[in-house]
């Protein structure tokens, strides 16, 4: 391993925290959002104390600084996935630059009635609803990939859902809830051959795993700051250089515009186009302090510490009799997101159980309910695992879902 998670944590003071039941803190939540280093902190407090002004707005000294620390940001996280900087949009968060890319498709007519939009039925809401919301607007049909029972996409359908009807192919690179990784190049390469643009919600890889947008293969690919030890508020929208020209802008009004009369306006180009107003500048400055934090890690070496965690959960937990685990139960193309059941225990009961032992879990459907609906269940308890857990809290964890079971009596 590349890196010395003991020392790590050291960067996270949260993680020393006692919680109310005097337990120490254990937070396997990072699939919802991650704790943030100092040294993230750290770069916004900077930013604010010494260089804070509106970015590409004023000729003053404070106001260059400001800008140079925007766009200095955006040329980190463009070498961080392999991108240009102009492909770079900053967002609020992946949902937000999914619908950027839905309304853009259709205000410039590229998709219409009689057209097709694919998803799979793995999706976070986020890279769903607006494709549903698209097909609406526009009279498109919405079909999807199906899942098999081991978590993964079932593809035996590809050749009638990947054809000359197809616009549009919105897939997660990585499920929120099973773990799976999913093909996309291979998608990619096929929704190609049939003309269809393919974008990715990349909101639970590129935090874990090295993705270069070029070998993607995708024309899209949405991710969020703060599941990647980044600031709330701030995140990325990449798309082909070519393909964000041609797309009408999403919001309108200051910063985004060229010439404006009082009858019609034209627009700059692309990044600028598509981010209106004042931006957020310190959130992008703390989202490339996050970015130089994981690549002095090495995402592979990130990558490959979180299979070793991911392996002993989906190993001890496979011991617990009555625990059921919803996804892929070997490494293979698989992620640090372990969801599961405990038979006779609803999954809250179980993240109540937990919390009490100061383990941090998420419990529903994961803003994925077509999941949860196509296993035949009402909900998970999910644990997802990050670069600042360790071993003996994957232990914590599974000592208190038999805590659980203790309790309701199913020990």
């Amino acid at each position: 391993m590349g890196f010395d998670v003991d020392a790590l944590r050291k960067d996270f003071p949260i993680l020393g925290r006692t919680m109310d039941s005097g337990a120490r803190l254990v937070y396997l939540d990072s699939g919802a959002t991650t704790q943030k280093p100092l040294q993230v902190l750290d770069a916004e407090r900077e930013f604010y104390l010494t260089h804070n002004a509106a970015v590409h707005r004023g000729a003053h000294q404070l106001a260059g600084e400001a800008t140079e620390a925007y766009e200095s940001a955006r040329h980190t996280i463009a070498g961080f996935v392999g991108a240009a900087e102009d492909e770079i949009v900053f967002t609020k968060n992946t949902t937000e630059g999914i619908n950027l890319v839905s309304y853009a498709l259709g205000n410039a007519g590229r998709v219409g009635p009689g057209d097709r939009i694919v998803v799979t039925e793995m999706e976070h809401h986020a890279n769903l609803v607006p494709w549903q919301q698209l097909a609406e607007r526009t009279g498109a049909t919405l079909d999807w990939f199906g899942l098999t029972d081991e978590g993964r996409l079932d593809l035996s359908r590809i050749d009638e859902l990947l054809d000359e009807r197809t616009k549009v192919v919105a897939v997660s690179h990585q499920s929120n809830v099973l773990g799976t990784v999913n093909p996309v190049r291979e998608l990619a390469d096929r929704a190609h051959e049939s003309g269809a643009l393919v974008v990715v919600d990349g909101a639970q890889s590129v935090p874990h795993r090295p993705v270069d947008v070029t070998g993607l293969g995708a024309d899209f690919l949405a991710f969020s700051g703060h599941k990647m030890l980044g600031p709330n508020g701030i995140g990325v929208l990449w798309g082909r250089r070519e393909l964000l020209a041609d797309l009408p802008p999403f919001l309108t009004g200051g910063s985004m515009i060229e010439i404006v009369e009082m009858d019609h306006s034209t627009f700059l180009p692309p990044p600028q186009r598509f981010e209106a107003g004042v931006p957020m500048t310190s959130q992008a400055v703390g989202l490339a302090a996050a970015v130089t934090y994981l690549e002095s890690l090495g995402m592979a070496e990130v990558a490959a510490y979180e299979d070793q965690l991911t392996a002993r959960a989906l190993e001890l937990l496979g011991e617990v009799p009555g625990v059921r685990i919803i996804g892929p139960r070997d490494l293979t193309a698989r992620g640090s997101a372990v969801s599961f059941t405990v038979d006779g225990i609803h999954p809250h009961d179980v993240g109540q159980i937990l919390d009490e032992r100061g383990v941090a879990v998420r419990v529903g459907h994961h803003c994925a309910r077509p999941i949860v609906k196509r296993y035949g269940i009402p909900a998970t308890t999910r644990a997802t695992f990050y670069v600042y857990n360790t071993p003996a809290e994957v232990d914590v964890l599974v000592e208190g879902v038999r805590a659980a079971q203790a309790y309701f009596g199913f020990a």
